[in-house]
């Protein structure tokens, strides 16, 4: 793996946890040192998948982890255990001193590679299975105290790096059918880890809304023979009130029929499925415009109200699922705020949470103009 312009390569290392799960070191720094620390923590054995159980009323899956009600939340900062060792009171989950990214297997994971669960179908009505699949833990920095926007822009290429080798990996695991990477920031989010990370689900069917858009990409096709997502790119270019920013490879855009107070898509010019499939090129330019509008997006509610308001946000890449509907699926990262004014939350009261009927107090047009408004 290599950046673009002065093609800084970035070394991948890995090693093994105390209690078998699997850490894996993404060094672009030229003097990152081997990568041979171990970790000497007396853990127990790893946690095993829970379980799946099909919702016929829906037709959907939902994971059973009774265990995760036991992880971490919000620890004090020399309690981190997203930090390197040495810099906290407590050993972390990383054993080096310094890192520049890490992946590491979750130790509190909603799906793993391994379970003692057995299928239990005991009708259509009620079916379950092993929550087979895996969750990783991507920290962007080793500095607690920053965020991905503050990122250099070779850094945040590491990230996507570390992202399209984590989405090709998890994705050829027999059990996978979809790798969903993401990044939860703020408390009003729901994070348990102030630390800037984030996430990477390798789900062991097709989520809900990954399989309706999926379904609306094979209609779209069928009836135009042209992809869904490259028309609705073309659509909002074309019209450009929603418009974020835009370079020579990616346009950031404010959806149609956005329904949250405040969310972009960022989706590349050229057809690809999923962030395995970019280009060098497209890669660099990512990088870049990812931090900017993740920039703005801090800079949304400057100095309204009297205060500066730093934007929580669900970041999500939807991709091509890992085994069907690549030839009509389209790459584009989706980033939401729940924050609808610099003091107030937007909650998923009846109608969203009930019916899934959802309102939206904002108009997109709007989003968008206070976007380019505070651009730099």
């Amino acid at each position: 793996m290599t950046t673009h312009g002065e093609r800084v390569r970035v070394r991948r290392t890995s090693r093994t946890l105390a209690d078998g799960r699997e850490i894996i070191y993404f060094d672009d720094s030229p003097d990152a040192p081997p990568r041979e620390a171990v970790d000497g923590r007396p853990l127990g054995p790893r946690a095993r998948a829970g379980q799946v159980r099909y919702d016929a009323l829906v037709g959907d899956w939902v994971a059973i982890a009774g265990h995760r009600s036991n992880r971490t939340f919000l620890p004090p900062k020399d309690e981190c255990p997203l930090c390197p060792t040495g810099t906290g009171t407590v050993p972390s989950e990383v054993p080096e001193s310094s890192y520049d990214v890490v992946v590491f297997e979750n130790r509190f994971p909603s799906y793993a590679p391994v379970s003692d669960f057995a299928p239990e179908d005991r009708s259509d009505l009620e079916r379950s299975g092993p929550a087979l699949g895996r969750c990783e833990v991507v920290c962007f920095t080793s500095d607690h105290d920053s965020t991905f926007a503050e990122l250099s822009p070779q850094r945040a290429r590491t990230v996507i790096d570390a992202w399209a080798d984590r989405t090709a990996a998890l994705g050829a695991v027999p059990e996978v059918e979809q790798v969903f990477c993401f990044e939860n920031r703020g408390q009003q989010i729901g994070v348990t880890l102030h630390h800037p990370h984030g996430q990477i689900y390798a789900y062991p069917y097709v989520p809900q809304r990954s399989a309706a858009i999926l379904a609306r990409a094979r209609e779209h096709h069928a009836a135009t023979g042209r992809l869904l997502g490259a028309d609705l790119l073309e659509a909002e270019r074309r019209d450009g009130r929603r418009v974020v920013l835009s370079g020579q490879r990616w346009t950031a855009y404010v959806p149609y029929a956005a329904r949250w107070p405040v969310e972009v898509h960022l989706a590349p010019h050229r057809d690809v499925p999923d962030l395995p499939a970019l280009d060098d090129d497209e890669r660099d330019e990512l990088a870049v415009l990812y931090l900017e509008l993740l920039q703005r997006l801090d800079r949304y509610y400057l100095k309204k109200d009297g205060r500066d308001v730093r934007l929580p946000y669900i970041a999500g890449w939807h991709q091509a699922p890992a085994k069907e509907g690549r030839d009509v699926s389209r790459l584009h990262l989706q980033v939401m705020s729940v924050l609808r004014s610099p003091s107030k939350l937007k909650y998923l009261a009846g109608s969203e949470s009930g019916v899934g009927g959802w309102v939206n107090d904002v108009s997109p047009e709007d989003i968008a103009a206070r976007l380019r408004e505070v651009g730099a």
